[in-house]
């Protein structure tokens, strides 16, 4: 049974009150709160058992260089990955695009060769594309999304041409929760021969992953959203393409013998890991996946997708309320605007007095909001620990809004 009072017990920080009000935080998409055995993991780690990884002989430095690397296995189990080794450690999101950007697109694409990317997508997994866009010539093909926010696979297919060389799309919105059919699109893509990048930032954290059932080549976490520290996180590579990739980073840990005129390379991942790592932030997120595990990532999904099933039903009341992307099966985000000269940062302040945390601006998504007609939206995003209590507060709080602002 999903015992969710059991659940926000673990969680310390929502013990807290602000501005005088309960906590209620509904600013998951952003960033996660964390359970105290990752509290507890990072600050043992610490006091106890901090040393450098991997060349180190002696006792701490051997401690920690074996809960780092076994952290590869936690996460490979997480995504349902074939090999540990396929697993390289990031500081998020954000470096697992670049690392593909630079060291597998960036050698092999020329000018006029496409990029098929989705409106859907957050600045990570658009800039660096813009980044060999601007330098290199790579046309970057966009997909829009259908007037209730869904991504048809087939529009996504249909965008690769001949000199398409890869396909870039998240799994989950950020902004509107749009869940995206990544197994369908890999499916199509992997027909033409194209590689599927996937961004599993907020996907990952909200419902299970079975990286044999998607099929794609890439597919990049970030920790902080999924309950661990900021600054964690992975990518997963196949071999296939982990073989054609050149370093991204240099230094100590991806090399075996550096010379004045030569340069040997570690394997995979090795490889592509440069320098002394995050190691109590990825020990952090370790134990953060197996938090989740042990929780049970179908009953994380189940728990949201009631929640947003209740939140659904609690926003049809207001009819002043502007919701953004109502597909079917969408996750637990809810991007809005209220009707009337209310911005999106006055809504969240009023929010925020009454405990209540919302994100508002534009979500690391300006294109999306382009194309939604909107400079700013408030975005409430719910987690594993939310309650329907905390949607009603959040409507209570929203009435107020429009009491002030209509």
């Amino acid at each position: 049974m999903y015992d969710v009072e059991r659940i926000r017990s673990d969680f310390p920080i929502l013990a807290r009150e602000v501005n005088g009000k309960p906590l209620v935080y509904l600013d998951n998409g952003a960033s996660a709160q964390k359970p105290r055995v990752v509290i507890d993991a990072m600050t043992r780690m610490y006091e106890d058992e901090y040393a450098n990884v991997h060349r180190g002989l002696h006792y701490l430095s051997n401690i920690a260089t074996e809960k780092y690397e076994a952290v590869r296995g936690i996460v490979a189990r997480f995504l349902g990955a074939p090999d540990a080794q396929e697993i390289v450690f990031t500081t998020g999101t954000t470096e697992g695009i670049n690392l593909v950007s630079y060291a597998w697109a960036a050698p092999r694409m020329q000018a006029g060769d496409e990029i098929v990317l989705s409106v859907l997508e957050h600045h990570a997994n658009i800039v660096p594309w813009h980044f060999l866009r601007e330098r290199q010539g790579v046309v970057l093909k966009w997909v829009e999304p259908e007037p209730d926010g869904a991504l048809d696979p087939e529009k996504v297919i249909d965008a690769i041409g001949p000199r398409t060389k890869l396909v870039a799309v998240t799994q989950m919105s950020n902004v509107t929760g749009t869940l995206v059919d990544v197994a369908a699109i890999c499916r199509g893509a992997k027909a033409r021969g194209v590689p599927v990048l996937v961004d599993g930032s907020q996907g990952a954290v909200h419902r299970p992953v079975n990286l044999a059932e998607i099929g794609c080549d890439f597919y990049a976490i970030t920790g902080h959203k999924l309950y661990g520290p900021s600054g964690s996180g992975a990518i997963w590579i196949s071999k296939a393409r982990m073989a054609e990739m050149r370093p991204f980073l240099g230094g100590g840990d991806m090399i075996r013998e550096v010379g004045r005129d030569a340069v040997t390379y570690n394997v995979p991942p090795m490889k592509f890991e440069a320098g002394t790592p995050g190691i109590v932030q990825q020990i952090g997120m370790g134990v953060a996946l197996e938090y989740l595990m042990a929780l049970g990532m179908e009953n994380v999904a189940a728990h949201e997708a009631d929640l947003r099933d209740y939140a659904t039903e609690r926003f049809k009341g207001l009819n002043w309320l502007n919701l953004q992307g109502r597909a079917p099966g969408k996750g637990a985000i809810f991007s809005f605007t209220l009707q009337g000269p209310a911005h999106a940062h006055d809504i969240s302040t009023v929010l925020d007095k009454k405990g209540v945390a919302v994100r508002a601006g534009t979500h690391c998504a300006m294109p999306l909001l382009d194309h939604l007609g909107e400079t700013a939206t408030c975005r409430a995003s719910f987690g594993l620990y939310n309650t329907h209590a905390e949607v009603d507060k959040l409507v209570e709080a929203l009435e107020l809004c429009h009491e002030l602002f209509a």
